[in-house]
């Protein structure tokens, strides 16, 4: 062939073209593709997938998020998203029903304990993969710090045992803040068995997972929670308020209340109207009562309680309780060389001036009565605006209740 007949042959090798296929083009310079088919696109997106999912090969070991797909007689499958589902063995399937009534739909963490074999599941564990989990859990609890729920299955011989995130734990004796220092054996156990089914909130001290040990503290996780209560019962507190507490101890200089995680001091001046020597006079530990909050000192933590202003200031009423004229049962409670100082059932203190002591006259009144007789008196003179109340022990049986009342002075220390 010639080579000017090339051009000839090649002519009739391609197709004809349109005039209009000759033209300048016009708009987007790119050659004119056609979109493709959005069938062909699902047809792709279904070959990757399965491509994918033949890729995946599940190890021993592995943790898993899937899909519950069937529950029946041969175990819990579950879709992994692999060729084939995997299976929870029947050993499982019972008791996952009754715990945690498991339904197909559910989704699930499962780790792969038996990879799967060319026409077997690969065999899967729900325990397994929540106890691996658990740990996990157990730890970031003890690296923060965090408190956290757990179940007293059971008592024995050293404390605890309570079960969280599927693990079992111990929690010591020392480590439960309602048993005291040194309880011990029959009589720590017996105080701790009604612990047994309830929910205690507890700190994570050890977490040893090649060893299979947790223990746990109820007394630190107690000492925190009393810790947050007390901060947040110091915010709200304020000066008047009347609340409600537990006395929780007594001192030389008062009583304490718990108010519900913060202790406040009720001093001896604020337990009673009367004179108090002795908080025991008063309160005892573990007395529910109401007290007035007088004040609270944040920076240092200290709260101070009245419980006498709780109560009727008893002079208040004293004129219709205490009639001029009228007998009424004390207690001596005090002597002074001008007379003898009773005290009444409310609190209130009168005294019986030394020349109401005896008909006859009396150099001293320990010569006549002593502290801590009971006697019987007559009331000479109320007058609640000074707190003083006169009495008279000589005119109990010779006054004439048609008579006035004796006038009478008040010592200095009245």
């Amino acid at each position: 062939m010639q080579p000017r007949d090339v051009p000839q042959a090649m002519a009739g090798l391609r197709p004809s073209l349109a005039a209009s296929d000759l033209d300048e083009p016009t708009g987007d310079p790119r050659p004119n593709v056609r979109p493709p088919n959005a069938a062909d696109d699902d047809d792709m997106e279904r070959l990757m997938a399965a491509a994918d999912q033949e890729a995946h090969v599940v190890r021993r070991g592995e943790m898993l998020e899937g899909t519950v797909v069937s529950i029946d007689r041969d175990g819990v499958l579950v879709d992994v998203g692999t060729k084939s589902e995997g299976l929870i063995p029947l050993a499982e399937v019972q008791k996952l029903v009754d715990e945690q009534q498991l339904r197909v739909g559910d989704s699930v963490f499962v780790m792969v304990v038996q990879e799967e074999g060319r026409s077997d599941h690969a065999i899967l564990s729900l325990n397994r993969a929540r106890s691996e989990r658990g740990w996990g859990t157990v730890q970031k609890y003890l690296d923060e710090a965090i408190l956290f729920p757990t179940r007293v299955v059971e008592v024995n011989r050293g404390g605890l045992v309570v079960e969280v995130e599927g693990l079992r734990g111990f929690v010591p004796f020392g480590q439960v803040s309602r048993l005291r220092a040194g309880t011990a054996g029959p009589d720590a156990e017996k105080a701790l068995a009604e612990l047994v089914g309830q929910t205690i909130s507890v700190k994570a001290i050890e977490v040893n997972r090649g060893r299979n040990r947790l223990i746990l503290s109820e007394r630190l996780a107690a000492q925190e929670l009393r810790s947050q209560r007390r901060e947040k019962l110091l915010v709200e507190l304020k000066e008047g308020d009347v609340r409600h507490g537990r006395v929780s101890g007594l001192s030389d200089f008062g009583a304490f209340v718990d108010l519900g995680g913060a202790d406040g001091l009720v001093h001896l001046s604020e337990l009673a109207w009367h004179p108090v020597s002795n908080p025991a006079e008063v309160v005892t530990v573990g007395d529910e009562v109401d007290v007035l909050v007088l004040g609270v000192d944040r920076e240092r933590g200290k709260v101070s309680l009245s419980l006498r202003r709780t109560q009727p200031e008893p002079w208040a009423t004293a004129l219709e309780r205490y009639p001029v004229g009228s007998l009424v049962t004390g207690r001596i409670t005090r002597l002074a060389t001008f007379g003898a100082f009773v005290r009444l059932d409310d609190g209130i203190e009168g005294l019986i001036h030394v020349s109401e002591l005896r008909d006859q006259h009396v150099v001293h009144p320990k010569n006549v009565v002593k502290e801590g007789d009971v006697v019987t008196v007559r009331v000479l003179r109320v007058e609640p605006e000074r707190r003083r109340l006169g009495l008279s022990l000589r005119q109990v049986d010779t006054m004439d209740d048609s008579e006035g009342p004796m006038q009478m002075s008040f010592g200095p220390d009245s």
